[in-house]
């Protein structure tokens, strides 16, 4: 009987260790950090709304994990022959949040530990490139965060509806440890045990623009 639920438990951890694999967000293509692209005259420009805009976020340890949202600070982008051509955009790191409501958590993302608001108040994305590459959309530009600057790029949707503008992503996940966000990361940490963080951060964009 033992031996029955042994291996009945050994399969059931084995389906999950394969979904949980299929289920994890690609990780954003990161390379060294490029020149971003420059608006042409022919180009029309949109303004985002961050009020209608979100970035969804999520963390995980092994036991378990947190979800939240950062606000989208500003944003400008260009499209010209229906693709995105440039833009720039500023996240408000100061304005990270728990959905489930945790000061202490989101003061600790604040802290130095994590993305040291009081001295990086602001995160910034601007555009390096729009192309389709396998049949996807995929969206590339310089990610500066702590100073520390990546090029990532990541799947994308796009669609215009009369004045307005929509970009939305695909759930991906940029390695932290790449812009020097050092707490509880295996990267840096040996003996961390179970105490580590992973270094994936989960992410979900959705910018609503109106044109300028």
């Amino acid at each position: 009987m033992k031996k029955l639920t042994f291996k009945f438990f050994t399969i059931f951890m084995l389906s999950l260790a394969v979904v949980s694999c299929k289920n994890k967000a690609d990780e954003a293509k990161t390379t060294e950090a490029t020149e971003a692209t420059e608006a042409q005259a022919t180009s029309v420009k949109y303004m985002a709304n961050p009020a209608e805009s979100t970035i969804e976020w999520a963390g995980y340890k092994p036991t378990g994990q947190h979800n939240g949202t950062i606000n989208l600070e500003s944003g400008i982008f260009t499209i010209n022959d229906g693709k995105i051509e440039s833009g720039t955009f500023l996240i408000d790191m100061a304005s990270i949040k728990d959905n489930d409501g945790s000061a202490k958590l989101e003061g600790h993302l604040k802290s130095a530990d994590f993305f040291d608001v009081e001295k990086h108040a602001s995160a910034a994305f601007e555009v390096t490139g729009f192309e389709e590459v396998d049949g996807k959309t995929m969206l590339s530009g310089n990610l500066t965060l702590k100073e520390k600057k990546n090029n990532v790029t990541f799947p994308v949707t796009v669609s215009e509806d009369g004045n307005s503008y929509t970009i939305t992503s695909e759930m991906f996940t940029i390695d932290r440890s790449k812009w020097d966000v050092q707490y509880g990361s295996k990267s840096f940490f040996d003996n961390l045990g179970d105490k580590f963080i992973n270094d994936d951060i989960e992410l979900k964009i959705t910018v609503k623009a109106s044109k300028s």
